[in-house]
């Protein structure tokens, strides 16, 4: 727990059931968690079925901290996973009790004729201590960043008419974007790229403070799970802060580095890394 002035975030694609040693990566995950002592965590790829217990569940049990959290997760399609009894989404943990949650699905591509293109996809948002913090996975296929254009444009405007502008801090997006930093959907979140006329501003953590370096958040040089897939280095992995003009000094981001990036128990996390992100808040209410 930050105790000077400052809300420590976590972002993580935890990878959750659909990657290989789950019952060892939750206990690496449960590790980090531990070590960083974040105030809020953001997870996606999380699971929840008949059969198993909700993954983000099973981590805020198991971690030191008293969590207080939220999952928001839809179906798959048909020909992916008979039945909807399977939900698959977003998590977000606070050490603050949880004022207002929100599952918000993503537009989708029905027209794909792959039916993994045609997922489902969410923002979740909750409000916590006075907080707006929202968790996001877009679209992965490499070749619908038309589709992720539309998902940002539909998260801006969600944003917008859910945020208090006058709020202590600036809402909070954290998620699996499934795009670079150069991407047309990346530069519109981060004010370099104007769509359909519209624009928006939000602080990629990383390009703000954190170290010199590209900040791969999928590496298959150190990181086994990610290197079986046979695919090139990414950096697709935010956490976003909003605009901190007007607020005395709140909402600057102060650190950003990878989390999850090293075992600490034996295995990697998931096959992605995740980031630890410091922002000003001088009206920490501190405690848990």
């Amino acid at each position: 727990m930050t105790s000077d002035g400052k809300l420590r975030v976590v972002q993580l694609n935890a990878g959750s059931l659909l990657e290989p040693r789950w019952d060892e990566r939750r206990i690496e995950i449960v590790a980090w968690l531990d070590r960083l002592d974040p105030d809020v965590v953001c997870l996606q790829e999380i699971w929840e079925d008949p059969a198993n217990p909700n993954t983000a569940g099973w981590l805020a049990e198991h971690a030191e901290t008293d969590w207080h959290w939220r999952f928001g997760g839809l179906s798959f399609p048909p020909e992916v996973w008979p039945g909807a009894d399977l939900l698959f989404g977003s998590a977000i943990l606070s050490r603050w009790p949880i004022d207002h949650h929100e599952l918000l699905p993503l537009p989708v591509d029905d027209s794909a004729d792959d039916p993994f293109s045609r997922l489902r996809m969410e923002l979740l948002h909750v409000r916590t201590a006075g907080v707006d913090v929202f968790s996001t996975h877009l679209a992965p296929p490499p070749a619908q960043a038309y589709h992720r254009v539309r998902q940002v444009l539909f998260i801006d405007e969600a944003i917008r008419s859910r945020v208090d502008p006058a709020a202590t801090l600036p809402p909070i997006l954290c998620g699996d974007f499934n795009s670079e930093p150069e991407s047309d959907e990346m530069r519109f979140l981060t004010s370099t790229a104007v769509i359909d006329g519209r624009s928006t501003y939000y602080q990629d953590a990383w390009k703000v403070a954190g170290p010199d370096g590209p900040g791969w958040t999928q590496d298959p040089a150190t990181n086994p799970i990610y290197a079986a897939m046979h695919l090139p280095r990414k950096r697709i992995d935010y956490v976003l802060v909003g605009d901190p003009y007007g607020r005395g000094g709140a909402g600057v981001v102060r650190s950003a580095a990878l989390a999850c990036h090293e075992p600490l128990t034996g295995t990697v996390a998931s096959d992605h890394f995740g980031l630890v992100v410091d922002v000003a808040w001088p009206g920490y209410p501190g405690g848990r």
